[in-house]
């Protein structure tokens, strides 16, 4: 009996993830190298961990919170005093059920049937998900591939916005690409939010993964307080935390009554100990994010030498984030050859169609991982590439 034909098309029509596929084929595979999936090899830090414990033992267990403990949302007022170079107050933080929660409710809250959102592809393939569950059409924007690397163009941003978009989401520095925005972009995209009077979803996770020196450049940086933008980030990144799944997002104090309706209907808020947990990652955590970006950092540099000595590989040095997306002379069908890669030179890469328009015939690596494990991996790609 198959009851799918009674459900909402829009659940029926989410997309299979074309990450796990490759996932499934090559896991528990015998010293396959597992570069797929969008985080590092180091489990959570112990201050972290000893934090969540105390509070378990402390009986942190019963119902909290909703739009965050205040401990948290006071962690991450001052998190951004210290990164973002001014004041911030707690109420602008709600605390969410990782940062794809956080993007479900920025999604739930901006736009459903007959609503457009236009988002920057190739990009992370759940946000384009997230928007057609709640009924809404997601519009994608290529970002431009040249000689310089990877280029958002504004003005083919503003031909793809219609009467019927509700928001642009962008992601920068991005997942797949490493293209991150600068200043002048980041105005730019603003004012056309602006003069289009739609909302930003900004997702700023790999803020400290930028390769130019220091943060990345934000929204915050060019942004006025009453500007509609919707900041959605995760603890999973900066602080090896992806199987925590708790994240939060940065908002205007009006749209917290809202949101705390949104979290009490969804997940009913993240439990206090887990929250104790990312409080400590806040305020103790600064030199463990350094300690990671100069391993991504050594990684990439390690990774793009390799491929550029083998003459076959096209690819942008990544100003931010930790993956190489790259092309291989003569691979058309980059989902073939992922699969193709696992067999032959057991290493564990996603195909760049995962990733929408933009991603054919490419390929995504996530170097965030050991110096050693980067090194074999550059070197069984190389070989796979030279036969």
């Amino acid at each position: 009996m198959d009851l799918s034909a009674h459900i909402r098309p829009e659940a029926l029509g989410a997309p299979a993830s074309g990450i796990v596929a490759v996932m499934s084929h090559g896991r528990g595979k015998p010293g396959l190298i597992p570069l797929w999936a969008g985080e590092g090899d180091l489990p959570t830090p112990g201050f972290i961990v000893e934090a969540t414990e105390k509070a378990l033992r402390d009986g942190e267990t019963f119902y909290t919170w909703q739009r965050g403990i205040p401990e948290l949302r006071a962690a991450l007022a001052r998190y951004y005093d210290r990164h973002f170079g001014r004041g911030f107050d707690e109420d602008e933080f709600l605390v969410t059920g990782s940062g794809m929660h956080a993007i479900q409710l920025a999604a739930q809250l901006v736009a459903g049937p007959g609503d457009e959102v236009a988002y920057l592809t190739p990009a992370w393939p759940n946000l384009a998900a997230a928007v057609g569950v709640v009924g809404a059409t997601p519009v994608a924007v290529t970002l431009d591939r040249g000689g310089n690397g990877w280029s958002c163009d504004v003005e083919k941003l503003e031909a793809a916005i219609s009467p019927r978009t509700r928001a642009i989401f962008v992601n920068t520095p991005s997942n797949p690409t490493g293209w991150t925005a600068d200043h002048e972009t980041l105005r730019a995209i603003l004012d056309l939010a602006r003069r289009k009077n739609v909302w930003l979803i900004a997702d700023e996770i790999y803020a400290h993964f930028h390769y130019e020196g220091g943060r990345a450049p934000s929204f915050l940086d060019v942004a006025r307080p009453d500007d509609r933008i919707i900041y959605v980030n995760s603890f999973s990144k900066n602080w090896a935390m992806t199987g925590w799944r708790v994240g939060w997002m940065r908002v205007h104090p009006s749209l917290q009554p809202v949101l705390e309706n949104l979290v009490q209907y969804s997940n009913s808020g993240v439990a206090a100990f887990m929250q104790r947990g990312a409080v400590a990652a806040l305020d103790h955590g600064d030199a463990f994010i350094r300690e990671q970006v100069d391993r991504a950092r050594q990684a990439r540099d390690i990774l793009t030498a390799r491929f550029a000595a083998s003459g076959r590989v096209r690819f942008s040095v990544p100003q931010g984030a930790f993956y190489l997306f790259f092309s291989v002379d003569g691979i058309d069908d980059a989902r073939a050859a992922a699969f193709r890669i696992i067999d032959e030179a057991n290493v564990g890469l996603a195909p760049g169609t995962a990733f929408g328009e933009g991603g054919q015939g490419l390929l995504r690596l996530c170097f965030h991982r050991r110096l050693d494990q980067i090194e074999e991996a550059a070197e069984r790609l190389a070989t796979w590439i030279a036969r």
